[in-house]
């Protein structure tokens, strides 16, 4: 019997099975049997290509950061819109796998797509006059920032029902159970209002670097 010509199993594959099954089921439906079932592969094929579960979901959320775009930083745009731009790719890729970003706020360890994701914010900010200091606290505050917009609505948080919110007791709250229908237009709009706040006061902090460099 001739042998196929694609391999059964590749580590592509598998991270994308696995990302899959986070985005669908959250990280506790991963598991290495039940990866190896959606396969069609035996258990023990799969630690040809990761050793652990752990691991197996570092390359999910490490193919997450990789969905980034990273090309605002090279391509002449100003420091404030390139990271607004990024900020934006940032955020629209978490949004689209939610459930591993638990795992992405531990930072980048080891995975590639999210040192060249930190290599990038911070060269760029270096490059544009900022102190290697204060570009270091600029890509741990936007993280901070873009990652807490992924980990919730706030709009969503209301529901429904009117009757919720007895004015006896909630007296501004009136409409809080209208928030829901527009939940995606509430949050984008909340995101970029944070945002501009957030690049206004880096901008005022740029324009004091300038005048003491």
């Amino acid at each position: 019997m001739a042998r196929p010509r694609k391999p059964l199993l590749s580590t592509d594959r598998i991270v994308e099975t696995a990302r899959a099954l986070v985005d669908a089921e959250g990280l506790a439906a991963v598991s290495t049997r039940r990866l190896a079932a959606e396969l069609g592969v035996s258990g023990p094929s799969l630690y040809n290509h990761f050793r652990t579960k752990d691991e197996i979901l570092e390359a999910v959320a490490d193919s997450v950061s990789g969905q980034v775009d990273l090309s605002m930083f090279q391509d002449g745009r100003d420091w404030r819109t390139a990271l607004h731009d990024w900020a934006v790719s940032y955020r629209a890729a978490l949004r689209d796998h939610p459930n591993i970003v638990p795992v992405l706020a531990r930072g980048p360890g080891r995975r590639p797509a999210g040192l060249r994701l930190a290599d990038a914010v911070y060269g760029a900010m270096v490059a544009a006059g900022w102190p290697p200091a204060q570009a270091t606290s600029i890509g741990a505050l936007m993280r901070y920032f873009v990652m807490g917009s992924a980990l919730g609505s706030f709009a969503g948080g209301f529901v429904d029902d009117a009757s919720a919110y007895d004015p006896a007791d909630y007296p501004h709250l009136q409409q809080a159970h209208r928030l829901a229908d527009q939940q995606e237009k509430i949050d984008e709009r909340a995101f970029e209002t944070g945002l501009t706040a957030l690049l206004d006061g880096l901008a005022r902090q740029y324009e004091q670097v300038r005048r003491t460099a």
